[in-house]
């Protein structure tokens, strides 16, 4: 489920058994995983009455676009731990630029709880055909711009 979050939207993601590793907490390159679900449950279409407004690419090479990563930046605060309870995902949008976004992720223990992991990471819209870079369009930018908000400074 997506929640608004003020100018956010905030993803509940369950954590596996699996991601944690020898030190028993979430692995760092898992989270990367964990970014990508809360992406895809907040951006992507799947056919569910409850999708949020923000939910408007199709899945798949039928859809005639492609998001591709650019770059991610990840800066790792706390380790987290396993847990029942799913981590929450806070995301906004630092920038929509022309056929990309920047979109910065806070990822906490619990609503309001500490943030253990903060990142930005850059997509591009392509087209499949072409292989190119294609615009957003009007309803990507209606549906993302209310969710604009600073970027992140990051330690390093």
């Amino acid at each position: 489920m997506v929640e608004p979050a003020g100018a956010r939207m905030r993803v509940a993601v369950p954590m596996r058994w699996r991601d944690q590793d020898a030190f028993q907490h979430v692995n760092n390159s898992t989270m990367l995983t964990i970014l990508e679900e809360a992406r895809v449950r907040a951006f992507f279409r799947t056919g569910d009455e409850d999708a949020p407004a923000t939910a408007i690419l199709d899945p798949g090479l039928d859809a005639g676009t492609l998001t591709l990563i650019a770059s991610h930046h990840v800066e790792y605060l706390a380790p987290v731990p396993y847990r029942r309870a799913p981590l929450e995902v806070d995301m906004w949008f630092s920038r929509i630029g022309g056929s990309s976004v920047e979109l910065c992720y806070e990822v906490s223990d619990e609503p309001g709880g500490r943030v253990a992991v903060r990142a930005a990471s850059t997509f591009v819209m392509v087209d499949v055909d072409s292989g190119r870079p294609r615009r957003l369009t009007d309803d990507e930018r209606a549906a993302w711009e209310p969710f604009v908000g600073e970027p992140l400074t990051f330690r390093r």
